[in-house]
């Protein structure tokens, strides 16, 4: 089954998805299998997109206009993808600059699997610059202050450090900004991670 999903980022009226509707219908969709959000493509918390991707089933192929339709953050484009393909369910994009995707044949595949190299590589950066960032902070004497919660990007330098041998407990949470228990929620003494954590990281994608 074929499933197309449209977005425009204004709901004032300015905006209208009258272009990606006839292109998807000219695709082979039917009309009742269209899925239209009127919100940023920077937000996750897109009710018909969340519709749209609970309906897909097996075998289908979501269809959208254009790729920045689906989403403009690489790695929110890269996780909702890794999901469907997981769930074995293509996703193919019409025009635009991810025109060469669709990861039901082999070369779109291999196109759309160089976008997670680099939204990977963009993770690594980010990982990267949180560390220099706390050591910047920890020179000019900027540690402690109202512990703040755990956060994906924390949680994967917890797990880093909670692995190796010599990482002092009290020093990490004062870098991370968070308590020994919140610490402990998320992560085991030997860097594993606990459910807390788990649940953390999975909403995150």
């Amino acid at each position: 089954m074929l499933v197309g999903y449209m977005r425009v980022s204004k709901a004032d009226g300015s905006q209208t998805t009258d272009l990606q509707r006839d292109a998807l219908l000219a695709a082979g969709i039917q009309d009742e299998a269209l899925y239209e959000d009127k919100a940023s493509g920077t937000k996750d918390d897109r009710p018909e997109l969340a519709a749209c991707l609970k309906a897909l089933r097996h075998g289908d192929t979501l269809m959208v206009w254009k790729l920045d339709r689906l989403g403009r953050d690489l790695r929110h484009l890269v996780n909702i993808v890794h999901d469907l393909t997981g769930r074995g369910i293509g996703l193919k994009v019409l025009t635009g600059q991810g025109a060469a995707i669709d990861t039901t044949t082999a070369s779109g595949k291999l196109v759309f699997g160089i976008f997670a190299a680099l939204a990977e590589y963009e993770r690594e950066l980010i990982s990267e610059r949180t560390v220099a960032g706390l050591a910047s902070a920890r020179a000019r004497g900027r540690i402690g202050g109202r512990p703040f919660k755990m956060t994906p990007a924390k949680l994967r330098l917890a797990v880093a450090s909670m692995g190796q041998p010599g990482t002092k407990v009290n020093e990490l949470c004062k870098e991370l900004g968070i308590t020994r228990q919140t610490l402990y929620r998320h992560v085991s003494p030997t860097g594993e991670l606990r459910p807390h954590g788990e649940k953390l990281l999975k909403a995150s994608k």
